[in-house]
């Protein structure tokens, strides 16, 4: 899990490990990715986590939606979160 490596073992379960490793290359692999499409990504990741792992959830919030934000505003220039009007 690249930038999750840092968290605890066990924080999150297997599906979640997964799902956090395909969003995390997609956000920096993908060459077709469209901004929309990445904030739609990490915004579906986190539904899923809060459905699958609830009790991990403030560790998701706290360590990897600020890191995937991030990842995702120097992939496209940005310095603020884009918080409406993205399509």
């Amino acid at each position: 899990m690249n930038d999750v490596d840092e968290l605890e073992k066990g924080a999150f379960d297997a599906r979640c490990e997964l799902m956090l490793d395909v969003a995390w290359q997609t956000l920096r692999s993908d060459p077709d990715l469209k901004l929309c499409e990445g904030l739609r990504l990490i915004e579906a990741t986190r539904t899923a986590v809060s459905r699958l792992a609830p009790a991990s959830m403030g560790l998701f919030e706290s360590k990897v939606l600020p890191q995937m934000r991030s990842a995702l505003m120097e992939r496209f220039g940005l310095e603020e979160w884009p918080t409406e009007g993205v399509n």
